[in-house]
């Protein structure tokens, strides 16, 4: 699993931010810092959320939901990012993840090319980005979405944002992608094998392998077909480089604010194909 202040620089800084931050409705429920208010804001969240095209079935499923207080400590205690790009691309490009990454590119190869050619991103981006995030989908996280959400969009720090996320993670369960048991991920709402926030799944996640559902948690060419879509929507030229300086790397810095991870995606990426 990535570091945490990684994702958060995601998820509470940049431009996506900001755009959830506009479009997200107006809710009457106050917020809170502790979990009294919780049940009388989630029924007034219901209400809204049904104004908004919410179905009784999937807003059902937050029947069950309580505040969790682990999500708020993990919010409040992020850890400041100090490592430079030498120490944190040592410590996640080892000769393990390399290896694996190969394979990957081997055992998909057929569907990286068809990647590529729909939108411009070649494999060894989408494989790395996929290494760094999940070590391939073997650690995409086991706490419930919709809590940590729910949680999350309750409390006063960033309510806005993580309403617009609550949101589109009933959208996503309404929809069909995922059932709730597989909505499971890390401890700010992120899904899947490369760890897609809520909103970001509504807008890029597409359904590769056509079986009708775009699921980021277990069908990979979801997942790489989704990340390079992802990609594109930030600006990625088919064919452009993608170090400090060359086209491509600000969509690497759509992908991940911070530039120590955009210079770690190029360099993984790379080390991959020689």
């Amino acid at each position: 699993m990535i570091d945490r202040i990684i994702r958060s620089v995601r998820a509470g800084l940049g431009a996506t931010f900001l755009a959830c931050l506009a479009a997200s409705p107006v809710l009457a429920a106050p917020c809170g810092d502790d979990a009294s208010g919780f049940d009388g804001w989630k029924s007034t969240f219901r209400r809204e959320a049904a104004s908004q095209g919410i179905s009784p079935g999937a807003l059902r499923v937050l029947d069950g939901v309580t505040y969790d207080t682990r999500v708020i400590s993990l919010d409040r205690n992020q850890k400041h990012f100090k490592q430079s790009f030498e120490q944190f691309a040592a410590n996640r490009i080892s000769a393990g993840r390399i290896a694996t990454g190969r394979q990957k590119l081997q055992q998909y190869g057929a569907t990286l090319k068809r990647i590529e050619q729909r939108y411009g991103v070649p494999g060894e981006v989408l494989v790395a980005i996929w290494g760094l995030e999940t070590d391939y989908g073997v650690n995409q996280g086991k706490m419930p979405i919709l809590r940590s959400l729910s949680t999350l969009a309750y409390d006063c720090r960033r309510t806005a944002f993580f309403t617009a996320q609550l949101l589109d993670a009933l959208r996503i369960y309404q929809r069909g992608d995922l059932t709730l048991d597989e909505m499971r991920g890390a401890w700010a709402g992120e899904i899947g094998q490369t760890q897609f926030m809520a909103s970001s799944y509504v807008k890029f996640a597409v359904d590769f392998d056509g079986d009708g559902r775009a699921d980021l948690v277990r069908s990979a060419p979801d997942v790489l077909a989704s990340t390079a879509n992802y990609l594109r929507g930030y600006g990625w030229r088919a064919g452009a480089g993608w170090e400090p300086g060359e086209p491509n790397y600000q969509a690497l810095l759509g992908w991940n604010k911070a530039e120590v991870y955009a210079r770690t995606i190029g360099l993984f990426a790379s080390r991959l194909t020689r």
